[in-house]
């Protein structure tokens, strides 16, 4: 008996042992997964000047004779103190500036070091990219002024109207606050890409850059006669005379297609709008006939301002501005993480399928 008692008393102790580590468990699991479930995503900032300043100084290390090392060490020492002296003089100039005119809110007194905030945008077909992109604007504007820039990298073939017609709005979010903005195409930047590009302040291009493609395109394949053969009928039941125009399924009449087509030529007609109302100085005409041209063609057409890749532009202001590049990132869980991976393969299936139906040289 006495032995059972105390086999009955080490199962206790156990058992409340287990209970209360589970207990435990149970706690910090479900605070993670909270605190998991408040964090959606977050910035990752990167300030261009150190990164330049870095690989010079790599640069240096690897060239310099093994005695010369450690006065280089010494300078860069004497550098950096340098530099921490002059940001701690401007922070302080800042703050009393904005102190003494905050009252007027003018803006153009404040003769602080301008800041290059840098953005990047790679489209795909639906402008997914733009999630992305308002949370970096929203950012951006909650702190930059008059006397900063914003620098988007765009690389985009175009997609749905709907798609970069948001992301175009992003932008111009830019452009109301009076903030300059530029637009950098190292690649391309064509039909919902130029949408985007033509808000800017300031378009630039390198060389080789594919620019405009300023058309509308839809295409629906129909299966009708290959049904009809095997004998299946199709009934589709709609409400409104132009609820649906084409179908894959159906047969075609010839007043859905005259729909469908006045339809895109409406949309074609609102695209040239947009480009016009934001580049006046273009030939609507001459340019908005789907066509592409490469950035040394384009700034004949006023498409661009001029030919310079990203990089040149950035590190021409390293001596003149602050520029930080700016990113949003957004946690995925593991589903969100194998869809992307399939959509973005079928993404890059079907531009295969499309550039290989078209000239090799021309984007889609």
């Amino acid at each position: 008996m006495e032995f059972l008692s105390e086999y009955g008393m080490f199962l206790a102790r156990i058992v409340t042992f287990v209970v209360a580590v589970l207990v435990v468990l149970s706690a910090v699991f479900g605070l993670v997964q909270k605190n998991k479930g408040r964090e959606k995503g977050h910035f990752e900032i990167q300030h261009f000047n150190e990164k330049i300043l870095d690989m010079q100084h790599a640069l240096d290390h690897a060239l310099a004779l093994p005695g010369g090392r450690k006065e280089l060490e010494k300078s860069y020492r004497k550098e950096q103190k340098k530099r921490d002296k002059l940001e701690k003089k401007s922070e302080i100039k800042a703050k009393k500036k904005k102190n003494t005119i905050e009252s007027d809110g003018n803006e153009s007194q404040l003769d602080v070091r301008k800041r290059v905030f840098v953005l990047d945008f790679h489209g795909d077909i639906r402008a997914s990219g733009v999630t992305r992109l308002r949370e970096e604007i929203t950012a951006i504007l909650s702190r930059a002024t008059k006397n900063d820039e914003v620098v988007i990298r765009l690389e985009s073939p175009g997609g749905v109207v709907h798609g970069y017609g948001l992301a175009s709005s992003q932008l111009d979010r830019i452009k109301k606050k009076q903030i300059p903005l530029t637009v950098c195409v190292d690649k391309v930047a064509a039909s919902g890409g130029y949408m985007m590009a033509c808000v800017a302040d300031k378009i630039l291009a390198a060389p080789f850059a594919v620019l405009g493609s300023i058309g509308v395109v839809a295409q629906i394949p129909n299966v009708h006669r290959l049904l009809k053969k095997h004998d299946v009928d199709v009934e589709l039941i709609t409400a409104g005379k132009y609820k649906r125009t084409l179908t894959m399924l159906g047969e075609n009449t010839d007043e859905g297609l005259e729909k469908f087509q006045s339809d895109i030529e409406d949309t074609h007609e609102l695209f040239k709008e947009f480009v016009s109302s934001h580049r006046s100085n273009l030939d609507m005409d001459a340019i908005a006939t789907g066509e592409i041209w490469f950035g040394t063609r384009a700034l004949t057409k006023n498409l661009v301002d001029e030919l310079l890749t990203s990089d040149e532009y950035l590190v021409s202001q390293v001596e003149s501005a602050d520029i930080y590049e700016i990113t949003y990132v957004k946690k995925k869980t593991l589903q969100q993480k194998v869809g992307m991976a399939a959509e973005e393969s079928a993404d890059r299936v079907l531009s295969r399928c499309l550039d290989r139906a078209k000239d090799p040289l021309l984007p889609v």
